[in-house]
């Protein structure tokens, strides 16, 4: 099997040979390994990472689509259902990252597989019965609630293998085989973006063909996929004996909060013993997360996610009201990704010329300066004009180079800030926070429902922005102990300002 061949060869690597120890000791001191086998593990790890956010951005996508086919001219449903998924990942999302820090690293990674395959496949059926007979009472109680629980698996279950491979696994990996973490993070956070831009555009061609089919191609492309990612990502499990190497201690540095252990729920236990218990636990992981030194950087980021100034759902039904046509507004999002990417590209670089701290500080200034030009021109424009529109794209587009740049910045300082034992269980509270402020978004939204109103739930979205701008400046004083060298930038106390590198300066 290839699983053991790769074993074999990883092992022959660092066997007792005279070049035993060669992956440790590339990863200290620099030194050349077998590219051969480096190329095979990562391509494994790309496969994996690949399959899931593939299935998982089209199963995200192809059940609101599949949702407003059933049941046309509302989107109740629609909305119900993105709810209801919002809503596990903000108050369960800490209890999936407990699980994480407290497993096997390949059991919790072949558990998410699992739980994000089956409740797909589930839920494509119930689809196809609703579809069927979508007029009966008795179908609709059925399985509508079922497919709203589903969907609240299948988030938890994606929030637990994002929180293992983008928090955990990358720094394991990138230690092993001597590669920079920062080239690591930006090529997992390219797949995510390229799985955004296409999956939904693949999925939306096939159900302009039928319905029907397109939930028969989303069902058969998670079933097929998934044997493909449960044997790669444990084929990388295999070669790495690193990451069988996972350190756990209920007792964490002195710095940090302890985070309360998860103990097993036996049959003497009172249920209300049980409740107060997991109570206790998410209180004490949540104490954790706020106590951490990475927070204000962590809690910038997700306020990011209280917005309708990105190409999502708010701002496609605000093109489509003034007009615009759907080819239209899958460019201008197709140029927003493009943009995205260019940050996956762009952000390493800077972090490797000024470090994760001040990028993250240019990042989030580069996101303000341009939503502040957009949302000006957007309200000196009359309401509802495409001009307006088209106006507030184009800040838009170009403020999502920040955005991600941000990303990554943050994620490298949570992976660099975090102990091992507590990764998954912070990642896990950030993401839940983003679930709530994405909660928030929809709320806003709701209440400001009418396109001619768009201006306020815009309003509110720079704040966010703003707001976030401010904790991300707070935590690099707080780190730095200050925000810029004035004297290194005004050339005061040097010889003159040539002699001032840029990483001197912001």
């Amino acid at each position: 099997m290839a699983l053991s061949n790769d074993s074999m060869e990883y092992q022959s690597l660092v066997s007792d040979d005279p070049d035993e120890d060669i992956l440790e000791e590339s990863a200290a001191t620099g030194r050349p390994i077998d590219k051969k086998l480096q190329r095979r593990i990562l391509i494994r790890l790309y496969t994996s990472h690949f399959l899931s956010y593939w299935n998982s951005r089209t199963f995200e996508f192809g059940a609101i689509l599949f949702l407003a086919g059933i049941f046309p001219g509302t989107l109740l449903y629609a909305s119900i259902y993105a709810l209801g998924r919002a809503l596990a990942g903000t108050l369960l999302s800490s209890r999936i990252g407990s699980y994480v820090d407290r497993a096997n690293r390949l059991k919790a990674i072949r558990s998410s597989i699992v739980w994000q395959r089956l409740p797909v496949a589930t839920s494509c059926g119930l689809f196809l019965v609703l579809h069927a007979a979508p007029q009966s009472r008795l179908t609709f109680w059925l399985c509508f609630p079922m497919t709203v629980l589903l969907a609240c698996f299948e988030k938890l279950a994606a929030i637990g293998n994002t929180v293992a491979v983008e928090r955990d696994w990358i720094i394991v990996v990138a230690d092993a085989l001597a590669l920079p973490r920062q080239s690591l993070n930006a090529t997992m956070r390219r797949i995510d973006l390229c799985c955004k831009l296409l999956a939904p555009l693949v999925l939306a061609l096939v159900e302009a063909y039928s319905t029907i089919f397109a939930i028969w191609a989303t069902f058969g492309m998670s079933a097929a996929s998934m044997l493909v990612e449960y044997l790669a990502i444990a084929q990388v499990y295999s070669s790495i004996p690193e990451l069988s190497n996972k350190k756990y201690s209920t007792q964490n540095s002195s710095d940090e909060p302890e985070v309360a252990p998860i103990l097993p729920i036996g049959q003497h236990q009172s249920r209300l013993k049980t409740i107060s218990f997991l109570l206790s636990d998410v209180l004490h992981t949540w104490k954790y997360y706020f106590h951490s030194s990475a927070f204000l950087a962590s809690f910038s980021l997700s306020l990011l996610y209280l917005t309708v100034l990105s190409t999502s759902v708010h701002w496609q039904t605000y093109m489509l009201s003034l007009q615009f046509s759907g080819l239209s507004v899958a460019m201008l999002r197709m140029a927003a990704v493009i943009s995205e990417l260019s940050a996956t590209v762009l952000t390493p670089l800077l972090m490797k010329r000024i470090g994760p701290i001040r990028s993250g500080l240019w990042s989030i200034n580069w996101q303000l300066a341009w939503l502040a030009l957009a949302i000006a021109i957007f309200l000196s424009l009359p309401d509802g004009t495409k001009m307006a529109g088209a106006g507030l794209t184009v800040g838009i587009v170009m403020s999502r180079l920040g955005l991600w740049g941000l990303d990554l910045s943050v994620q490298f300082i949570v992976q660099e800030s975090v102990s091992e034992e507590s990764r998954g269980t912070f990642s896990a509270c950030e993401m839940g926070l983003q679930n709530l402020f994405e909660l928030m978004s929809f709320a806003v939204t709701i209440v400001w429902a009418d396109p001619r109103l768009f201006r306020v739930p815009v309003i509110v979205s720079f704040g966010a922005v703003a707001i976030s701008a401010g904790c991300f400046a707070g935590y690099v004083r707080k780190e730095r102990g200050h925000l810029i060298h004035m004297n290194h930038c005004l050339g005061v106390g040097k010889g003159n300002y040539q002699t001032v590198g840029m990483d001197e300066c912001g």
